[in-house]
This record gives structure tokens, C-alpha cells and sequence, in this order.
């Protein structure tokens, strides 16, 4: 191994040597890059981040990815002046820091009094410090931990007050705390462990329990099939027929729909949404506020459903851009014909309410949503099966995702299996 090798190597020769020492008679020269972070710099002021490289000009001047052409402008540019670079650069070194196990008390300091009113900073600053605060919870250090979580308005702070408020035996802040997330939830996720908090803490404090929802009825499917690779292609062979497919989807086809009729919005050149020309999609896609900035423009594309002529904008859709990277269509798994079926079986009323639970909060909703669907093409009409193997449940985002569906009369079934052999 090279560590042992250098680690050998080290014995014999304790003291650091030049190349001249080490190789006196070699002609060539050696060249070291030395500006190493300028360059990073240079790269993050045009791609707003360090996760993307040049190549991204190779790949695309190869037509191995292709990239919607989003008009650039001053306006468009994610920092504003030198400070924001410097503030991003600052945070990321901090994080590095961090996640090399430096304490949490010495990142803090070295973070200093951050303050950055960019929204694509502060956003990587509030999830520092959750996950500073999610380690000192994990190292018992719990006033400490408590005291990050309000510092931070990161999604996911307020249940994680809750859960050390209860190990810290304040179960009455806890519990207002509770009441206060469910009255204004962040999302359905915070709501739902929210209630269960409720439940547990007013049940501990010898309080009569709150009102509950109606309890999840599954419309469930029981088989005994031979043992596959895939329970869901398994289950998905055996429910198809030549006048009803089965598609294995999850998450892929009503994203990928919502793709389709909301283009227009989704690339719309807003001011720091998109400032170089390889993006998948916009930088503020998984921020709060991506809906409200694009209200308008949603609104229009979505208004298509009511006025029938959803149909012809997603095939023109789907025509013009097919093979263009997006956040939302996986275009692989949404050929002409998935997108003929799936247009002739699932009602604009079912469609509106599933996008509209994706644009509530995108980066919850887009998964959690059942792994099958049947089309009836020649009746117009459709079924969703979630499936589960031996042994496997239902999870928190999948129930959310099965009684929203309930409650709008959409077709779903949870089909158990167990294996034959």
C-alpha cells in the first residue's frame, strides 16, 4: 500500500528534501500550480458553486449533456459583489472544518458574527448550523444543541427542539412548542411528527388526548409470488396486461409531468435562479419562496388544466426539449408513448392536485409517491400500487402520499407480497 510505503520511506529519510537533492542529475523541469485557490475562486464566481467543474464545457460541446438556454444577465448572477464570494468561501471552509471533526464550539468561533442577507448564502449558513446543532444533540451536549436549534430557521430546527426539550424533561415547553408547529407547520413532514410529539407528551403529562385524524384506510392487495430480483417489476409482470400495462414509475411520472406543463416557470430567468449556462435546474428550486417568486407564471401554466389544452402543451413539450437536463423529467423513463397513456388515463383534476402538493414544498413531495401505475388506455382510467416486499412498511412520506390521494378519490392500493419459495 502507498501509506505503508510512505510511511517506510519516512524511516529512512526523516528530513524533507528538495527534487534538486532527491534527483540531482534530471533535466526536466517541474512545474507546480500555485494558484490553487484563485482558481477555485474563479470557478465559484461562475458556477456558484465548487461541485461543478470546466468539463461541464467538454460534456456539453460533446451533446453528452444538453442544458435549456436561459438568458444570462447582470441581474442574473448569484453574488452581487465580492463579499458574498468571500462570505461563500468563508462558510465552506467552516463546514470543511467541521465535517473534519473540528468541536463545534471552535467552528463557531471561527465562523465569527456571519451575517449575509443573499438568500443563496444564507441558506448554506442556516444548514451549517443544524447540522452543528444535530451533532452536539448526538454528543449529549443538549442545552448547548438547544440553543443552536433556535439560532438556525432551518427546516427540521423546531422538531429537533421538541426531541431535546422532551430528553431535557421540559415536556410542557415541548409540548406548546408542538401545538405551535402544527397550527403553522414548515411542511407536512414537521406536521405529522409534530402530532405524534403531541400525542406522546400530552399523554405524559396526563392531559386527554387531542383530536386525531382519521386513520389511513389502505385498499390493500395481498400476492404470493416467485421470489425476483425486484418485488416491484415482480408484481409489476404479474398485474400487466396487453390492455392495462404496468409501469414501474415511483416518483418519476408525475414529476416528470409537471415538468412538462410547467417549463416556462420552471426555467423562467429570474434574478438568481440561473447565472451560467449549465444548469439543471434553478439554483432556488428547494428554497421557501420558489413558488411565490414564480406565482404568476405557475398559475398560467397550470390554469392549462382547466381550459383542456394541457394535452398539446405537454407533447409540444416533450417534442422540443426531449433529452434536455431537467430537475424534474427523467426522460428515459417518459417516452411518447408512456406520456399518450398517461395523458389519456389521468384527469386534469388529479394532475392539478398533484402538482400543486409539488409546489407546496418540492423537496419533500417528490418522493414518497407510489412505485406502480395501470392504465386502462380504452377506459380512461388508472390505478397507483405501492408495493412491499416481506418483511418492509410503509414510510412516514409515503403515508403522507397515500392519504393525500385519499382524500381526493385517486385509485391507490398497497399490494403486500410475500415470496412463494
Amino acid at each position: 500500500k502507498k501509506s505503508e510505503a510512505l510511511d517506510h520511506l519516512r524511516e529512512l529519510h526523516a528530513e524533507p528534501r528538495s527534487l534538486a537533492d532527491w534527483c540531482p542529475n534530471m533535466e526536466e523541469r517541474l512545474l507546480s500550480l500555485a494558484i490553487g485557490p484563485l482558481c477555485d475562486r474563479l470557478r465559484l464566481m461562475f458556477f456558484g458553486n465548487l461541485a461543478q467543474d470546466w468539463s461541464e464545457f467538454v460534456l456539453a460541446d460533446l451533446g453528452i449533456f444538453r442544458y435549456e438556454q436561459v438568458p444570462i444577465t447582470p441581474g442574473s448572477r448569484g453574488f452581487r459583489h465580492r463579499q458574498d464570494v468571500d462570505d461563500y468561501l468563508h462558510l465552506r471552509a467552516c463546514r470543511e472544518a467541521f465535517e473534519a471533526g473540528m468541536p463545534v464550539t471552535e467552528v463557531l468561533q471561527q465562523l465569527g458574527d456571519f451575517s449575509n442577507d443573499n438568500p443563496h448564502i444564507g441558506e448554506r449558513y442556516q444548514r451549517l448550523l443544524l447540522k452543528m446543532a444535530q451533532q452536539l444533540e448526538r454528543t449529549g451536549e443538549l442545552d448547548s444543541a438547544l440553543t443552536l436549534y433556535r439560532d438556525t430557521r432551518a427546516v427540521g430546527s423546531r422538531q429537533r427542539q421538541i426531541r431535546v426539550l422532551e430528553r431535557l424533561s421540559q415536556d410542557g415547553e415541548a409540548l406548546t412548542l408542538a401545538e405551535q408547529v402544527i397550527a403553522a407547520p414548515h411542511n407536512a413532514e414537521e406536521a405529522q411528527l409534530a402530532e405524534r410529539a403531541r400525542t406522546r407528551l400530552r399523554k405524559r403529562l396526563g392531559l386527554p388526548p387531542a383530536a386525531k385524524a382519521a386513520k389511513l384506510i389502505e385498499d390493500r392487495l395481498d400476492l404470493c409470488l416467485p421470489r425476483s430480483a425486484s418485488v416491484e417489476l415482480a408484481v409489476a409482470m404479474h398485474l400487466s396486461e396487453p390492455d392495462a400495462p404496468v409501469h414501474y414509475v415511483e416518483n418519476t411520472l408525475i414529476c416528470g409531468l409537471f415538468g412538462l406543463l410547467c417549463w416556462e416557470a420552471i426555467f423562467a430567468p429570474l434574478p438568481g435562479a440561473f447565472f451560467h449556462p449549465f444548469h439543471t435546474g434553478p439554483v432556488d428550486l428547494h428554497r421557501a419562496d420558489f413558488h411565490a417568486r414564480r406565482a404568476e407564471l405557475f398559475a398560467a401554466c397550470l390554469a392549462r388544466l382547466d381550459d383542456g389544452s394541457y394535452t398539446e402543451a405537454m407533447r409540444r413539450t416533450h417534442a422540443e426539449k426531449f433529452g434536455i437536463q431537467s430537475p424534474f423529467v427523467f426522460w428515459e423513463l417518459l417516452d411518447a408513448e408512456r406520456l399518450e397513456q398517461a395523458l389519456a388515463c389521468l384527469p386534469p383534476a388529479h394532475l392539478g392536485a398533484w402538482f400543486r402538493r409539488l409546489l407546496a414544498d418540492i423537496r419533500e413531495n417528490r418522493a414518497g409517491m407510489p412505485d406502480l401505475i395501470q392504465f386502462w388506455p380504452a377506459e380512461g382510467r388508472y390505478r397507483m400500487i405501492e408495493v412491499k416486499g416481506p418483511g418492509d412498511r410503509l414510510q412516514d412520506n409515503q403515508k403522507r402520499w397515500l392519504a393525500f390521494c385519499a382524500e381526493h378519490g385517486m385509485p391507490v392500493s398497497v399490494c403486500y407480497v410475500e415470496w412463494s419459495e
